[in-house]
């Protein structure tokens, strides 16, 4: 027993050990690195390996074979726009992130190393970067939801300020489905978004909540370890209220639709267009990025005809727009699986003369058109 014991302290000792050689590499390896041209080389020493592939959102088709001289591989990608890319290597098969490169994040359970291009001041590279100026704060607190039966976590960002005295506008922002109170932060870049856009006067100083959207979840498995397997009773739009209600209590928000807002990014969407039905009124301001809009998903359908055929729902949309939000903004991309289910609630809403803003973009259901979305936004908010 002790033997082993020994073996194992010895295995970790040497994991803890090749992971603080990794902070150092990129000396040696150089990557990535950002070259004059706009292309970015990604590298990798592995002279052992017999085949080494990267795989991301920078690299042509998302996958390519890279080039080994003398035991280091290596792959330039075409030239890059303003934007923040991921990628990770496989190495014989064996899924690796860049040892050199200390940048990552998090998409449920996926991890890639990433890096950031910007050309000039605003571009969308730029707004996802931290720069010098003044900073808002994050604080991951946990508070009790009595709907729900459970404590729970979210994510608070607060603006450069805010401990000056005044209040501020609230925008409740809600992640997709395999999300957490972190995706917003991480794969989103909230916090260098809002910092940017109200230092360039682009966006109001206000705080955004980012809570975790999974009833059965106190928070991120990264946090706990678990999940909560038994489904509440009460649903997660209906337990909202909860969330709203810390949020007044624990920190300084001006109170009324006109100072707050409600957005969400597919799960999240959806999410959105429920609270909003339960809650007329409350949110001045309502974005559905990339919305899961959905009624009876047994039903063949299309959502306009299940909203028409919905007396219950359709006056919860009436109540909604008889409260005049400020906005109500829709916005998906043109490869998106959900480009049907968002048609249809815009047939819908034209037809009943309700009043809304649409955004249509290249690409699918991807973080770089939330990312986007949620710059635009972000600039719509309290004005």
């Amino acid at each position: 027993m002790k033997r082993h014991i020994l073996q194992l302290a010895v295995l970790l000792m040497t994991g803890t050990a090749m992971a603080q050689e990794a902070i150092f590499e990129k000396r040696d390896t150089g990557s990535p690195v950002k070259n004059d041209d706009g292309t970015v080389t990604l590298r990798l020493k592995a002279p052992e390996a017999q085949k080494v592939t990267v795989v991301g959102d920078c690299i042509e088709k998302m996958h390519a074979e890279m080039k080994n001289t003398d035991g280091t591989w290596t792959y330039t990608t075409p030239q890059l726009a303003p934007e923040l890319y991921n990628y990770r290597f496989y190495v014989d098969g064996v899924e690796a992130l860049d040892p050199a490169n200390l940048e990552r994040s998090r998409d449920v359970r996926s991890f890639m190393s990433t890096f950031i291009i910007s050309r000039e001041k605003g571009d969308q590279g730029y707004l996802y970067a931290n720069h010098d100026i003044p900073h808002g704060d994050v604080q991951q607190v946990w508070y009790d939801s009595p709907s729900l039966g459970i404590q729970r976590r979210m994510s608070i960002y607060t603006p450069a300020g805010y401990d000056k005295g005044k209040k501020y506008p609230v925008l409740y922002l809600l992640h997709g489905a395999g999300g957490d109170e972190e995706a917003w932060l991480t794969l989103g870049r909230t916090q260098q978004i809002l910092d940017n856009l109200i230092a360039l006067g682009k966006a109001v100083p206000m705080i955004v909540v980012m809570p975790n959207g999974n009833a059965t979840d106190d928070a991120s498995p990264l946090m706990t370890g678990r999940e909560h397997k038994n489904h509440p009773a009460t649903t997660y739009q209906e337990g909202f209220g909860d969330i709203i209600n810390y949020v007044q209590k624990h920190y300084k928000v001006k109170r009324g639709a006109a100072n707050t807002a409600l957005a969400g990014l597919s799960m999240g969407g959806f999410h959105t267009f429920s609270i909003s039905l339960l809650r007329p009124g409350q949110f001045g301001y309502l974005g559905l990025f990339s919305a899961a809009v959905r009624m009876d998903r047994r039903s063949q359908k299309p959502i306009d005809v299940q909203l028409e055929e919905s007396a219950e729902v359709s006056a919860q949309i009436e109540a909604v727009f008889r409260a005049k939000p400020s906005l109500y903004w829709i916005a998906i991309g043109k490869d998106d699986f959900l480009y049907q289910q968002n048609a249809g609630l815009r047939r819908y809403l034209d037809k009943k003369g309700y009043a809304y803003e649409y955004h249509e973009s290249e690409g699918g259901h991807t973080w770089r058109n939330w990312r986007v979305y949620l710059s635009i936004f972000a600039q719509r908010l309290f004005k």
